[in-house]
């Protein structure tokens, strides 16, 4: 059994708690983050925080937008 560190606050966390988070883009991994259940928490509420749609966002009348 491992007691390797959390990435983001550094305290010792077993196997078995530990929580990873990665980031793939186009199945290429960008980023991944092995943390402890209470990193894991925070990082969850601000990915919600973050991702919800904002009330008062740009407002885009270009109907030609291309995308490759």
């Amino acid at each position: 059994m491992s007691d390797d560190p959390c990435d983001d606050c550094g305290e010792p966390v077993s196997d078995a708690l530990s929580r990873t988070v990665q980031l793939a883009v186009d199945r290429t991994q960008i980023d991944a983050q092995r943390l402890c259940p209470e990193c894991f928490a925070t990082w969850i509420d601000r990915y919600q925080q973050e991702m919800q749609p904002q009330k008062e966002g740009p407002v885009i009348e270009d109907d030609d937008i291309i995308v490759d």
